[in-house]
């Protein structure tokens, strides 16, 4: 297995235990606050939500400076020739942006609630805790999965060094 390709698949589960972790920790405040009708922005407040995207591929040189914090030392480390050889190395996902859900928020009628308007209703973070918890099975198993084949790619290197 080439060099390039040990350290991408590695890359590649880390930044997918990353991903989920955030997603997971945004689902987690998401039902802490599915009560709170009054936040600093003024209104209730607004579910959010995690947007990932595939990271960007880069070569592998580049990957070796970025991701290891190895420098070339000496110009023909990295030669032009050999370079072209490798294959760009494929960096995972990235959490993109925690964007707010733009559903409107629930209204509901409860004349004594202190931030009732003069209807009598409170308008209600837009969280369905029902949809949050099978949003955070999601997150939890994709989690497990990253994990799974972080330690499969572990077991198999290690393997290879026996041989």
């Amino acid at each position: 297995m080439p060099l390039e390709r040990i350290f991408s698949s590695l890359d590649i589960s880390a930044t997918g235990l990353s991903a989920q972790r955030r997603r997971m920790n945004t689902i987690a405040q998401n039902i802490a606050n599915s009560e709170t009708t009054r936040t600093p922005e003024g209104g209730p407040y607004r579910r959010k939500v995690v947007v990932t995207r595939e990271a960007p591929v880069i070569e592998f040189p580049k990957y070796i400076e970025n991701k290891i914090h190895l420098q070339q030392t000496a110009e023909n480390h990295f030669e032009d020739e050999p370079v072209r050889g490798l294959m760009p190395v494929p960096s995972g996902t990235e959490v993109a942006e925690t964007a707010e859900d733009p559903t409107p928020p629930r209204l509901v009628y409860d004349p004594t609630h202190p931030d009732a308007n003069a209807q009598g209703y409170v308008a209600m973070p837009n969280i369905n805790i029902i949809n949050e918890m099978v949003d955070m099975i999601s997150a939890t198993r994709a989690y497990e999965a990253n994990i799974t084949a972080l330690n499969a790619n572990k077991e198999m290197s290690k393997k290879a060094l026996d041989i």
